[in-house]
Formats: C-alpha cells, sequence, structure tokens
C-alpha cells in the first residue's frame, strides 16, 4: 500500500499515520523528520539543507524529494509507505509520481483528513510546553493540575510562537492556497479520499481504512485527540 496523508497542521494526520504504519505494516515517511535526521546526521544531503534552513529560506523541492527518494529505496519501504507531508504543492505531486513510475511504482491513494479552522485553532492555540522539562500540555483536552504549572517538575508553561493563534490562522492560510490545487490535481486522477477528521482517532482511523480497503482487517485501535 502507497500512500499520502493529507490535512492541515493540527488535522491529526501524525497520530493516524502512526497508526496506519501498525496497521498496514508499511513505514511513515514524514518529509519533516527526513530533514532533521539528515541534518542531524551530518549527511551530504543534510548538510546541504542546513544550509538553506539557516538562512531561513525553503529547503528547494529537489532536494527534499533526494531524501524522500533515499528512503523509499530503503528495504522497509519496498512493499509501500504512508507519506506524511510530501508532496505538498502540485509540482511536487507530479515530480513524485515521476520518481515512482521509474520504478514501476505509483500511489494507491491520497487520503486527505478535513478539519475545520476553528477546531484546528482551538487544538492548536490551546498547547503549553514546559519551560524546564518540555512536557506537553493542551488546556482543553490535557489541562495541567495548576494553571501554567506542570504536573512533572513544576516548571512554568508557555505557549510557543507558532502556536498562537494569529500565527496558526496564517499557516492555515498557506497551507490552504498552496494545498487545494493539490486536492484538485489529485482528485482529478481519481486517488483522492476525503475523510472527516472530527471524532475519536480510533473512528478516523476506521474510516482511512474503509476508504483505502482495509477496514475489515482489525479492530480499530484506542485513543483520543
Amino acid at each position: 500500500m502507497r500512500l499520502v496523508l493529507l490535512g492541515p497542521p493540527g488535522a491529526g494526520k501524525g497520530t493516524q499515520a502512526r497508526m496506519l504504519e501498525t496497521r498496514l505494516r508499511v513505514p511513515q515517511v514524514a518529509s519533516g523528520d527526513l530533514l532533521r535526521s539528515a541534518v542531524r546526521d551530518k549527511s551530504a544531503l543534510g548538510l546541504e539543507a542546513k544550509g538553506f534552513m539557516d538562512k531561513g529560506a525553503l529547503v528547494p523541492d529537489e532536494l527534499v524529494l533526494k531524501l524522500v527518494d533515499a528512503r523509499l529505496q530503503q528495504p522497509d519501504a519496498m512493499d509501500g509507505f504512508i507519506l506524511d507531508g510530501y508532496p505538498r504543492t502540485v509540482p511536487q505531486a507530479e515530480t513524485l509520481a515521476k520518481m515512482l513510475d521509474a520504478r514501476g511504482d505509483q500511489l494507491d491513494r491520497v487520503v486527505a483528513i478535513s478539519v475545520p479552522d476553528d477546531e484546528i485553532i482551538k487544538r492548536i492555540s490551546g498547547r503549553r510546553t514546559c519551560h524546564n522539562c518540555g512536557a506537553m500540555f493542551h488546556m482543553i483536552y490535557d489541562p495541567p493540575r495548576n494553571m501554567n504549572v506542570c504536573n512533572s517538575c513544576n516548571g512554568e508553561l508557555y505557549q510557543r510562537d507558532d502556536d498562537a493563534e494569529d500565527t496558526v490562522r496564517m499557516r492555515l492560510q498557506v497551507y490552504a492556497a498552496s494545498t487545494r490545487p493539490l486536492l484538485e490535481h489529485y482528485a482529478r486522477l481519481g486517488l483522492l479520499a476525503p475523510i472527516d477528521g472530527i471524532g475519536r482517532t480510533e473512528e478516523i482511523e476506521g474510516r482511512i481504512l474503509s476508504a483505502i480497503g482495509r477496514g475489515t482487517n482489525a479492530a480499530p485501535a484506542k485513543g483520543k485527540i
């Protein structure tokens, strides 16, 4: 099974990708993780990517594709994968298709998790992080016992800059502008499977499994948003 998992920030695609990884026995391949790992390992591609990242510039598509291509050629990805966070644009999708076609592969499905903006903003802007130990909380879904104090170490909790409501709204605007054409592209190819992203994680997982024809393989995993 070769899947692409799309969704705005805060839609839960990372959680679903990890659950699908266990279900389908194919690896989650997250472009952001690949970049961070390459930079940390100081590989040739990582050092090249770091040059752009240090300047605050976007890493070029060709470089990201090289990282993705190298990861998909590893033995555990030969029989399938779940791409998380890539592609993000139509040109990236077209280049990915050419890369897979050269290897005799093609995507089976593109799953797009949809969550209303107001819900996304509530999910992300409610996050709080401990200054001291890095523990994560959510003021609605997983609040600390004492306001703005970490349960584990009593450190002060803070809101990351990219979790602030204004920043989240801007991120959603960027996502909508770049991804809407991508959704239309995959819909024209007959690959798109829109999924309602509201509900418990096992409910959303069940919708995805049904959309990719794996709905009766096993009982849904337990969990919540």
